[in-house]
């Protein structure tokens, strides 16, 4: 894939008309609408998007727009409407409720403090001390075969892995999580595309497995995430079977797809960029920090978050109603010339870097941050050193997806090494 070049996208979205611009799923399937982002942040920072069959929603680009609508649940809320740009029915609104992603406080601050007894130091010590071990055995058993698809083959395990293993999830289970999650997100992609019916049917699914759970952890707890919240008690209050449905299905999810996408968006960036490259692997340990965080900047996966005004506003003198549904995006927040100096190049040492991919602070800010930057870390590590001169074989293949920026895709190749352990990767991680 080309390089970004700063001249050419302010060329392209000059010669834009703004009636013609399309946000929606079609169009990230075959590229990230940067020159759109482009005009957008310019001219109309504020912008109205028509929805074919729905109402339509507010487009925001600016990173401190962002970031202040992100930071304010009292006036942009989540749960009014959902966090999917598409209008829910009140029914499908009931279920979604359950969620911490679609929760205002008081409800959110109660499940907060709950689920937050999962993610105690200790945990996450555990869990990154495992992270490093499978980023080995990964690479371990494909390092020998010179040509991969690695979105299949490496991005697609380490995440999976360890979500599964958060969750107390037997090896022989992780393809169904992998399946169930693939159909409950990419339902816009016509290579995965599914009814409502077969979504609904995965969500049960993914209930029942996690009945099942839930009912062993409770006579006979592990050493995992699941059993702590099953048993999580403050001042009384404890999660209910729906909630715990909810959060596992979230966890399932958010563990599993936003960081594949981000090891292969991260990965692909730097195969685009060999003198950036090269920069990290000189000074592996000294850049890696810097350079996930700006993998995270780069490619980040999830594309947007839908809130609904609480009441008449309005935002850079664009008056907006009640019940209007507003859009932060965040690559083109992550792209803002206002926040980044030069934001178009892929810089590997870059400081100061406030990119908005686990959101713009606030309260929905992602609890599992720490785990997938150590994620992302590890693969990196791993490949950048191990396979020095991979290189792209093929043409990378996008989601047709408005909400998660996903390869489904990404063919390499690299002169074939040993590997350097015992290689275990589980036999069922991919379906």
């Amino acid at each position: 894939m080309p390089r970004l070049d700063a001249a050419e996208i302010r060329r392209q979205a000059d010669a834009l008309d703004p009636a013609t611009i399309n946000l929606l799923a079609e169009t990230w399937g075959q590229r990230v609408p940067h020159a759109e982002f482009d005009l957008l942040r310019r001219t109309a920072p504020v912008f109205w998007h028509d929805e074919e069959d729905d109402t339509g929603f507010w487009v925001v680009t600016r990173h401190e727009d962002i970031v202040e609508i992100s930071r304010d649940h009292e006036l942009w809320s989540m749960e009014k409407g959902g966090f999917m740009i598409s209008t829910q029915t009140e029914e499908d609104l009931m279920m979604m409720r359950l969620s911490i992603l679609n929760m205002d406080p008081p409800r959110h601050d109660r499940m907060r403090r709950l689920i937050s007894a999962g993610f105690t130091p200790r945990q996450i010590r555990h869990l990154i001390d495992q992270i490093s071990v499978h980023a080995t055995e990964i690479v371990d058993s494909i390092c020998h075969k010179g040509e991969i698809d690695l979105v299949e083959e490496v991005s697609t395990h380490l995440p999976l892995m360890m979500i599964c293993e958060m969750l107390g999830i037997p090896e022989q289970d992780y393809g169904r999580m992998k399946l169930w999650s693939d159909q409950l997100v990419g339902w816009d992609d016509p290579e995965i595309a599914v009814t409502k019916e077969t979504q609904q049917m995965a969500a049960a699914e993914m209930f029942m497995y996690c009945n099942d759970l839930v009912a062993q952890r409770k006579t006979d707890p592990k050493d995992d995430i699941l059993s702590t919240l099953v048993h999580a008690d403050v001042d009384g209050d404890r999660l209910d079977e729906a909630e715990l449905n909810l959060f596992f299905v979230t966890l399932v999810i958010a563990g599993n797809e936003t960081t594949r996408n981000l090891i292969s968006h991260g990965m692909l960036a730097l195969l685009d960029h060999p003198d950036q490259m090269a920069k990290l692997q000189a000074d592996v340990e000294a850049l890696l920090p810097t350079t996930v965080d700006e993998m995270l900047r780069w490619g980040c996966s999830i594309q947007n978050f839908r809130r609904t005004a609480t009441r008449d506003t309005e935002l850079h003198g664009q008056p907006i109603k009640e019940g209007d549904k507003v859009v932060t995006f965040y690559l083109a927040g992550n792209f803002d010339e206002a926040e980044y100096d030069a934001p178009y190049e892929f810089r590997v040492d870059r400081g100061d870097n406030h990119h908005l991919a686990f959101g713009g602070g606030g309260i929905h800010f992602c609890l599992g941050s720490h785990l997938a930057k150590a994620e992302i870390a590890a693969i990196v590590r791993e490949l950048v050193t191990r396979l020095p001169d991979m290189e792209l074989a093929g043409r990378p293949d996008r989601l047709q997806s408005d909400f998660i920026n996903g390869l489904k895709r990404l063919p390499v190749r690299f002169t074939p090494t040993e590997p350097v352990g015992t290689v275990h990767v589980p036999e069922h991680a991919t379906v």
